[in-house]
């Protein structure tokens, strides 16, 4: 009986051992895995029987697996300088959604090789969509989870409402005849252009000339003009005047008064707008009078010129933060926020199922996904441009290899050595 028991108490072990190989041969074959996380067998001993001598003894029957727990310790962090590679700092999983291995569903990883695919959605390379909160034209994020969008991301045009001129009109310069919009480069003492924007994201450059007015010292008069050939009623070709309006300065050269007399600005095809020109703030508005336009004994010049409207644009960039949340740069000169990524919880990790493919998926065991913005709640914060590497230590794994095999080598003696006893008793019947 106790010979039969050690042939099965070998086995037990050899079947221990060799469960233990499997478990280090899938770490070591793992070892370069992004976000792998690495596992352990966990054995117990097996009790058979109790024997009655002088005392009462138990009689063990070897051992036999009591579970392959996974070691969900951080991996180092590798960079890579891709903005889609995204590494998890502390607990959680990245969130992606799809059909993975004929199986739709929502699925959990550690590993950010994620892309860009064909429809504008980020995914990992499986094709899974990586899950989040995306934002809207304003760059206000959504509250609802969902497919993380951004490859189609624009940015709305806006149309120029107000333009800023800082420069010096010389007080010296001789007074001009009347202004003649047919000829204003030659009935003005100076000119500056600027570029403003419709409500279509159109461009139309409109020139600012300055004139002297001969009547009345320290006054002058500005007249802001475009091609009337993208304007409504206009004819290309002739200069059509958007506004017009009148300056006074005092005797220091300070802006004294700016006043606006006339305005029409109707862009072909796009909205009317009213154009507010900033040439500074007015001493009779309690202004320095010095800050925008002055009227020194100097050469007329434009030192700054502003205007706050803009193109449409389209992506050509994005970073992300620890938060989590993707910046988009666009071909206007804009940047706003235009997601962000979503990262789950679990109240155990190691009671997440593995499904190959990089992925885990939710059990009994792991409790319920809580799901947030990362780095608040508890949650993982992000890198962007690295990724989280296996957490497979090289070096005691070997040292696992080597104590399995050898194990592996004592139990199999064990077997030959009951099977020796046998063969004893076999001679016992000659």
């Amino acid at each position: 009986m106790s010979i039969m028991s050690a042939l099965n108490t070998g086995a037990g072990g050899l079947e221990a051992n060799g469960i233990e190989l499997s478990v280090v041969g899938d770490n070591i074959a793992n070892a370069g895995t992004v976000g792998f996380k690495a596992s352990r067998a966990v054995f117990q001993d097996t009790l058979a029987a109790t024997v009655i001598g002088a005392g009462p003894a138990q009689v063990g029957l070897g051992t036999r697996l009591q579970t392959v727990q996974r070691m969900v310790e951080q991996g180092t962090l590798a960079t890579t300088s891709r903005p889609t590679d995204l590494a998890l700092q502390g607990q959680g999983y990245f969130v992606v959604k799809g059909n993975f291995d004929g199986k739709d569903g929502q699925y959990y990883t550690r590993a950010g090789q994620f892309q860009i695919d064909t429809n504008g959605f980020m995914s990992n390379l499986s094709g899974l969509k990586v899950q989040g909160y995306t934002a809207d034209a304003t760059g206000a994020l959504g509250a609802t989870l969902g497919d993380l969008k951004i490859g189609s991301s624009t940015s709305p045009p806006l149309a120029t409402s107000t333009l800023t001129v800082r420069a010096n009109v010389d007080a010296g310069a001789p007074a001009v005849a009347a202004f003649d919009i047919l000829n204003p480069a030659t009935t003005s003492n100076s000119q500056t252009s600027m570029v403003v924007y419709d409500s279509l994201g159109n461009s139309h450059q409109v020139d600012v000339y300055f004139r002297k007015d001969p009547a009345v010292a320290g006054a002058w008069e500005w007249h802001a003009i475009t091609d009337g050939g993208r304007q409504t009623g206009g004819t290309a070709g002739t200069n059509v005047e958007v506004a017009n309006g009148t300056m006074t300065f005092g005797t220091g050269g300070e802006l004294a008064t700016s006043a606006v007399v006339a305005q029409s600005f109707a862009p072909l095809n796009a909205a009317a707008q009213t154009l507010a020109f900033n040439f500074g703030s007015p001493t009779a508005t309690a202004g320095t009078g010095l800050d925008g336009i002055t009227q020194f004994a100097s050469p007329s010049v434009a030192t700054f010129l502003s205007q706050d409207g803009y193109a449409a644009g389209t992506l050509t960039s994005m970073t992300v933060d620890g938060q989590g949340q993707l910046t988009g740069a666009f071909s206007n000169g804009r940047s706003r926020i235009i997601g962000q990524v979503a990262v789950g919880n679990f109240t155990s990790d190691e009671g997440l199922a593995r499904m190959g493919g990089n992925l885990f998926q939710q059990t009994q065991s792991s409790g319920d996904v809580v799901i947030g913005a990362p780095g608040s709640g508890g949650h993982a914060s992000i890198a962007s441009g690295v990724l989280e590497q296996s957490n497979v230590d090289m070096g005691q794994e070997f040292i696992r290899l080597i104590a399995a095999q050898r194990g592996f080598q004592a139990n199999s003696k064990t077997i030959t050595t009951a099977d020796q006893l046998l063969a004893e008793l076999m001679t016992l019947k000659r």
